[in-house]
């Protein structure tokens, strides 16, 4: 179940982004660093969004698994990214929260943080 909720998840995000005139780059993006579970741009911006989502009897609310370490890996996976694919849109880090229904295929609420945290300090 947890597998199946996560895949969901990443789904659902990322057809969120599509209904706010988001282009989807790249879905689980990998490299030795870590994983960016969508990459997404607009006009302005190429979005790193990480997506956490967890059943709603979970003791840790999804947003609460965004610790400082994932950020480390999330900025450093984000660096290699841009090496590889140079881009003169502007870097936006975003996470998202979703809390699954019992059955893994559906959301019972979500949290979308645009620009939730920055490679300032980080690099």
């Amino acid at each position: 179940m947890r597998n199946e909720c996560g895949a969901f998840g990443e789904a659902y995000a990322a057809a969120y982004l599509e209904q706010h005139r988001c282009k989807i780059e790249a879905r689980n993006f990998h490299s030795r660093f870590g994983e960016i579970d969508v990459i997404a741009s607009n006009t302005k911006y190429l979005i790193f969004l990480e997506v956490k989502t967890r059943a709603a009897d979970a003791m840790v609310r999804p947003l609460e698994a965004v610790t400082l370490s994932k950020q480390r890996k999330i900025i450093k996976t984000v660096q290699y990214y841009l090496l590889r694919f140079p881009t003169q849109l502007q870097p936006r880090f975003d996470v998202m929260g979703i809390v699954c229904g019992a059955d893994g295929r559906s959301v019972l609420h979500f949290t979308y943080l645009k620009n939730a945290f920055s490679a300032d300090g980080f690099c």
